[in-house]
Formats: C-alpha cells, sequence, structure tokens
C-alpha cells in the first residue's frame, strides 16, 4: 500500500486553544529502524482525541512519546510543545513532566497495595503527609473516575481484589491524584468486558470538562463514541487529523476511507 500519494489533512488550532502539539516528530528504534514519520499534531484543550490506525501503525510509539516513555528504548527527534517548551529536550526533568501528562496503560496496573495506598503513593513520595487533604485528595480522584461510590467502604483493601474494571479506572484516579493537565490513555479498555468499557467510556466523558486526553484505540465504535478529535496513522505516517465526525462520515483522504470502512488494519 503506497502512501505517498496521500495528502495529509491536519486540524489545526490557535495558541490559547491547544494544549499539547508536536512538529516533526520522528522516533527511530535502534538508532536506524524509523518507526514514526514527522508527525505534526495539535490537542485542543478539554477534548478527547482518538489515534487509530492498524497495528504497528505508529500511534502507540506517538503517544508514549508525549510523555518520554520511549526515552530508554528510541531515539526521538522533532519538538514536542507544551506550554512554550519544547518538553522533548535534554535538560527536561521527566519526573515533573509527567506529573503534568499523565498516562493509563493498555492493562490495568494497581500497585499491590490498599486503594487509598494506590491513591496516595505519589504523593508521599513528593512529600505529602497532612492525612486530611490526602483523604480529601483520595475521595475527589476517586469520584472523578467514577469509583468512589464502590469503594468508599473498602479503601484499605487490597487493589488486586477489584475487577478489571475498576482497577482500571483506580489507576485513572491514581493519575488524577497528581492533577496533570493531560491524560495520556493506551488501548484503556482492551483488556475490560463490555460493562466496564461502557462504564470506563462514561467516566473518560466527565473528565474531558477539566482534562485534555489523547486515546489510542483499536475500536473504531469507541472512537466514534467518546472522541471530539481523530488522528489516523498508517505506516508510521499521519494521514489525516479532523473531527471525529467528518473523519467518520466525510474522509478526505482515500486510506482512512479505506480503513474505516474496514478494507485494511
Amino acid at each position: 500500500m503506497n502512501i505517498t500519494n496521500e495528502t495529509s489533512y491536519l486540524k489545526t488550532f490557535n495558541e490559547e486553544e491547544r494544549a499539547l502539539y508536536t512538529e516533526d516528530l520522528s522516533v527511530f528504534y535502534g538508532g536506524k529502524v524509523q518507526k514514526l514519520f514527522d508527525a505534526s499534531l495539535q490537542f485542543k484543550k478539554n477534548t478527547i482525541t482518538a489515534l487509530i490506525g492498524g497495528s504497528g501503525s505508529g500511534k502507540s510509539t506517538f503517544l508514549r512519546s508525549l510523555n518520554r516513555m520511549n526515552d530508554r528504548v528510541a531515539r526521538v527527534d522533532g519538538k514536542i510543545m507544551f506550554h512554550g517548551l519544547d518538553i522533548n529536550k535534554s535538560n527536561i526533568n521527566v519526573y515533573e513532566l509527567r506529573k503534568n501528562i499523565g498516562m493509563v496503560f493498555q492493562r490495568p496496573n494497581p500497585f499491590p497495595k490498599s486503594i487509598r495506598e494506590n491513591i496516595v503513593y505519589a504523593l508521599k513520595a513528593d512529600g505529602q503527609n497532612d492525612k486530611e487533604q490526602l483523604d480529601q485528595i483520595v475521595e475527589e480522584s476517586l469520584r472523578a473516575a467514577a469509583l468512589w461510590d464502590e469503594v468508599k467502604d473498602k479503601l484499605n483493601k487490597s487493589a488486586l481484589a477489584l475487577s478489571g474494571g475498576q482497577q482500571q479506572r483506580l489507576c485513572i484516579a491514581r493519575a488524577l491524584a497528581i492533577k496533570p493537565e493531560i491524560l495520556l490513555l493506551d488501548e484503556p479498555a482492551s483488556a475490560l468486558d463490555p460493562v466496564s468499557t461502557s462504564k470506563l467510556e462514561d467516566t473518560l466523558k466527565q473528565l474531558r470538562t477539566e482534562y485534555t486526553m489523547v486515546m489510542v484505540t483499536h475500536n473504531m465504535q469507541q472512537a466514534s463514541r467518546i472522541s471530539d478529535y481523530t488522528a489516523f496513522f498508517n505506516l508510521g505516517h499521519v494521514i489525516e487529523y479532523n473531527s471525529t465526525a467528518e473523519i467518520f462520515t466525510n474522509p478526505k483522504g482515500q486510506l482512512t476511507e479505506e480503513y474505516i470502512q474496514g478494507s485494511f488494519g
């Protein structure tokens, strides 16, 4: 499949609207194998953007670059702009960066600790020890992740005793506890059953009012249900980026249309 004849259609936003943007982002594994080619994308504040494309299309590689998760496994060239700073530069404090750009992974990964300790662990490591304040953050985070009512009476029980869907929402709550501006989600529902997926999607839609979210998903229905914008990746290239409604009903590129229709991927 030749992508070189495709025109790239990219949605743009003004400086006040965008929470984060990349310029010519490229990723190389082993110093030579290029997995992402000159990806330039802008993300609007308080929206959900879905990254779609087949396996190996570069969407997860792109996502993981946004908070420097690829540092030890790949070379990342280009700019990642956040609050006027290029956060891809070597002098950036990655630990501080990840307080502002949190991440939730494909499979739930709660710590083997109590539900409460999962939420406060990073806060305590950062020097916060006021019990009343920590208790408030625990409740606020769990409420934001739509989990409080289900676990409020068992905060001292092991997080590993929760269902898969509850564990994933706990991981979201854990990420929210440190008050990030942006939340990255790498196929957060792929390991969940339909009921848990529905609850997770409802949670993400509610969080949109306070957070900017970028989500990798293989699920076309999920992307169309909950995202405001969609970027289509193919073979390491961003082919098209537009409102989700436009991508799914009126794609500009032939490759995008073929992928949406299920012709490949």
